[in-house]
């Protein structure tokens, strides 16, 4: 009986952590609801949700929630999902209809915090349960990699769609990577790929209650809300895919720096 209570016990932790790691993503969706529930005073929507995330990090920021190394990270979350955001506004492939003070070209600003929101939830989840890779490729793959998923959201709108020969390579590149993690002392495995599969598959449930208090609209939500296709699992997978890449190669670059640092060799 001793094993399944600590079994039980371990997944309470886990789950605990998990819940402190995704922090900045639950006030963005309570934000969500609130506004949609309740209409606040002397700004439209999306900006009371702007100065939202803004308040929200710099409070995480100075309770020491987040590092600066972290935020560092998360900003350059914002502008790379704030670039796609506006790619994808004008393409067509889904909308803001709210009105917003703070709105660059039909985007509204605080759209690039829900992107800034999954590198906060990895960098938290990697500090707190003590992430280590194992078996992690060369930078020489793994950056071309990142770009070329990255980059792939836009070509395909005007080239062929390489998602599946991309998430194939994905498979390929990391079928022996890894992941160590710590939960309640003790360490864990699980497979790079798995873990991808499950974070893009959460992320994917997020998005349909996101949607669900408007906070972007499908074509196919204009008239009534309705389930996100299954089939947007591969984009959140390879999002997600592209968020852990940057994430683990920039810890990557920041480990090596410490290491140089400590034992006194100078960085070139």
């Amino acid at each position: 009986m001793a094993v399944p209570m600590r079994a039980v016990k371990q997944l309470l932790r886990f789950g605990w952590e998990q819940a402190l790691s995704c922090l900045f993503p639950v006030v963005i969706f309570a934000s969500l609801a609130l506004t949609q529930l309740i209409s606040l005073p002397f700004l439209p929507r999306y900006d009371w949700l702007l100065l939202i995330c803004l308040l929200m990090q710099w409070g995480m920021l100075r309770s020491g929630l987040e590092t600066r190394d972290e935020l560092k990270v998360i900003t350059l979350f914002h502008g790379i999902g704030l670039a796609l955001e506006l790619f994808k506004v004008h393409m067509g492939s889904w909308s803001y209809p709210g009105e917003g003070y703070s709105k660059l070209l039909g985007v509204p600003l605080y759209s690039g915090f829900m992107y800034a929101s999954v590198a906060s939830y990895l960098c938290q989840a990697w500090r707190r349960l003590k992430v280590q890779l194992i078996q992690w490729p060369s930078f020489r793959v793994v950056v071309p990699l990142a770009a070329a998923i990255y980059l792939n959201f836009f070509t395909h709108h005007f080239w062929i769609d390489i998602r599946w020969w991309l998430a194939a390579l994905v498979l390929v590149v990391f079928w022996k990577s890894g992941v160590h993690y710590v939960v309640g002392g003790s360490r864990y495995y699980m497979p790079l790929s798995l873990s991808f599969v499950l974070i893009g598959f959460f992320i994917w449930i997020a998005e349909n209650i996101a949607t669900y208090f408007g906070a972007w609209e499908y074509p196919n939500q204009t008239d009534a809300w309705s389930l996100v296709h299954l089939g947007k699992v591969s984009s959140w997978l390879l999002l997600v895919i592209v968020s852990f890449l940057i994430v683990a190669t920039l810890k990557q670059v920041k480990g090596k720096s410490s290491d140089a640092v400590g034992s006194g060799h100078s960085l070139t």
